[in-house]
């Protein structure tokens, strides 16, 4: 039962959580105690944990109707709803108060405003109205933002560029799995892009979303957290992707181009995240 109870969490969607926000508290100013990192990370981890769990619970039957989530321990009946929901709820009822009190208040109204975002709003708009995906893309990028404000105790620049990077690096990635999962979504009644506007209007809003990701990537150089190198490996980056949204977009085949798309956005952020550890090196 743990192992369906930590499964809940979407442990290598936390990971990559994990790593955004380490990554904001790795670029912000100022060292902290390493009581204080840990109690960020954790309560980070716990705060993810508990949403995910959330947006599982509430989405256990249209899970069973999709093939990528079927098997997952709540549509397979191998966990029931009950010992989810619980679950959940010490989760976020840990995580607020470590990330308050332990960290700062602002990095916990952060964490809470992320729970009730992705739970309360993004979740049941799925089923309502394509434009989930826009509110969805806040709670996504508001960890390293959360790094940034353990560290410093205020929404700076950094923070906002930094949620700005996050925010429309997840646009085109989403439209790229909803495009190439699309039979999916539609037998599970969820209101994505390809099935309310067609393959053609989701490609064009990946590439619109795609263009300004390049810009605000670069912002981290006059900041001075990015120098030559990854200013450069930021540039090339974001023209990759842009290229991929590009690639394939007059063809009928939306399977295939979101699929190729949704692959080069797994790289992104990792590689942009190295080119700053070179520049640091």
């Amino acid at each position: 039962m743990v192992r369906e109870l930590v499964s809940l969490t979407k442990p290598r969607v936390s990971l990559l959580v994990l790593l955004t926000s380490a990554g904001g508290l790795a670029l912000a100013e100022g060292a902290l105690p390493s009581g204080r990192v840990l109690a960020m990370l954790l309560g980070m981890w716990l705060v993810v944990g508990c949403a995910n769990a959330l947006n599982c619970w509430m989405e256990r039957e249209s899970d069973g109707l999709m093939s990528r989530t079927s098997k997952r321990a709540l549509p397979a009946g191998r966990l029931s709803p009950q010992a989810a929901l619980w679950f959940a709820l010490v989760l976020l009822v840990a995580a607020i108060p470590i990330l308050t009190y332990l960290v700062n208040p602002l990095t916990g109204f952060l964490g809470a405003l992320a729970v009730v975002l992705y739970v309360g709003v993004y979740t049941p708009l799925k089923s309502r109205s394509p434009s989930a995906l826009v509110v969805g893309a806040v709670p996504g990028a508001l960890p390293p933002m959360m790094g940034v404000t353990a560290a410093s105790g205020e929404l700076n620049s950094l923070a906002w560029v930094l949620f700005g990077i996050l925010f429309l690096w997840q646009m085109p990635h989403v439209i790229g799995l909803s495009c190439y999962r699309k039979s999916d979504y539609a037998a599970a009644g969820i209101k994505v892009l390809p099935v309310v506007r067609g393959d053609r209007v989701a490609k064009w809003h990946a590439v619109l979303w795609s263009l300004p990701l390049v810009p605000c990537s670069l912002l981290l150089v006059p900041l001075g957290v990015g120098g030559v190198v990854y200013a450069v490996g930021a540039a090339l980056l974001g023209l990759t992707y842009v290229a991929a949204t590009l690639w394939g977009i007059r063809r009928d085949d939306g399977a295939r181009w979101g699929r190729r798309l949704f692959l080069v956005s797994l790289f992104y952020l990792p590689l942009l995240f190295i080119a700053l550890m070179l520049d640091a090196v």
